[in-house]
């Protein structure tokens, strides 16, 4: 029966072709916009991902999320360091002066201030030169994305020069430094340079990063500074959940990608619905000469099952073909770096796209049931 079954879905070409057309296209713009929506969730918090270093960020109780910052006394990092069970804590600054090169092209940066002592704080891939470079005075390391932005179509050089708000910076290294929510330049320079690009307040400390003690569980420590000292203390990853949530509490992000997702499902399970539901129409005889034979309706929903899951299958992996590839294409380019079809994404379109098939056969199920055998002898 289950031969029977494939035989009678692929005998008519054309409606075969279009539900697996339909449910591949549902399947590569599920997978295509919610992966890109989540990749660009994550670059919120791309830069607190960066830092491998240390496990909490200790802030101020008003922060939100990463850019935004409110400046702690310099007395708050020894007040953190005093907390037992915190095995190092040091400073980080963020800033966003405007970078402009000799030719006069311009942009706004990220500007992080790695504590002077031990650069913690710094990511660790790096295209071109060193991180112990930063030691020397007035440099500062970029990404290549902001190399790019700033020296279109120039190949990647050190010891370029930068003026950083009306201050002379030396490019010691190229970074690859994951791409931030919006597409300006990262840069990386030590604590007492950066507040010098940027320009000096009366409070410049923006993090605290920190390491807890072996032993010691990063939530716990969060607990014991905050109890202690007043400020927020955040894991790593509930640091990165916080750009998230804001952001989608915030801004247009989910509704925009919400309407494009939504109206995939809609296209899939209406199309899909409808092609399965004229095909199975269509082979009522052929339904009608199986139960005159003696099939039962249990054996027959079974076949029509085993259709719509075939046709599913072959769909969903068209559609998972068509995102990897253009995920794979878009992987090489610089505005797009990063965001990838992720595991989670194909996971979850795979079980939306088995439920759309299993409804549309569900469709088509009732008349096959209620169908009088009678029907195959009619004219």
């Amino acid at each position: 029966m289950n031969f029977v079954a494939l035989r009678m879905l692929t005998g008519d070409r054309a409606k075969y072709l279009g539900l697996i057309f339909a449910i591949a296209f549902a399947t590569f713009l599920l997978e295509n916009q919610t992966s890109i929506f989540a990749g660009i969730l994550k670059r919120t918090g791309s830069q607190i991902l960066d830092v491998t270093d240390a496990e909490i960020w200790v802030m101020d109780p008003q922060t939100e999320y990463f850019e935004q910052t409110k400046a702690l006394k310099d007395t708050d990092l020894t007040r953190v360091r005093g907390v037992e069970g915190v095995e190092w804590a040091v400073k980080l600054y963020k800033g966003n002066p405007v970078a402009r090169t000799t030719a006069g092209k311009f942009a706004v940066s990220f500007c992080l201030g790695l504590d002077d002592a031990t650069l913690t704080g710094a990511p660790r891939a790096m295209k071109l030169g060193s991180w112990e470079r930063l030691r020397e005075p007035n440099s500062v390391v970029i990404d290549r994305a902001g190399y790019a932005l700033l020296f279109p179509g120039e190949p990647l050089r050190l010891d370029r020069t930068l003026e950083l708000n009306d201050h002379k910076a030396t490019i010691v290294g190229i970074s690859d430094a994951s791409a931030p929510f919006v597409s300006w330049p990262v840069m990386h320079a030590r604590y007492s340079e950066a507040v010098n690009f940027v320009g000096r307040e009366r409070s410049q400390l923006s993090y605290v990063l920190v390491r807890p003690k072996a032993g010691l569980s990063a939530e716990a420590l969060c607990a014991r500074i905050e109890a202690q000292t007043g400020l927020r203390a955040r894991t790593t990853n509930q640091f990165l959940w916080d750009c998230i949530h804001y952001y989608l509490r915030n801004t247009g992000i989910p509704v925009n990608f919400g309407i494009t997702i939504a109206i995939a499902l809609v296209v899939g399970t209406i199309v899909a619905g409808q092609t399965f539901y004229l095909f199975t129409i269509e082979n009522l005889k052929q339904f009608g000469a199986l139960k005159a034979i003696g099939v039962t309706n249990g054996r027959l929903v079974g076949m029509i099952l085993l259709q719509a899951l075939t046709v599913g299958f072959i769909g969903f992996s068209i559609g998972t073909g068509m995102a990897a590839g253009f995920f794979q294409v878009t992987l090489q380019v610089m505005a797009t770096r990063g965001i990838v079809l992720m595991w989670q994404n194909v996971v979850l379109t795979g079980a939306c796209i088995m439920l759309v098939v299993v409804l549309a056969s569900l469709l088509s199920l009732r008349r096959v049931l209620v169908l009088e055998p009678a029907i195959v002898f009619r004219g």
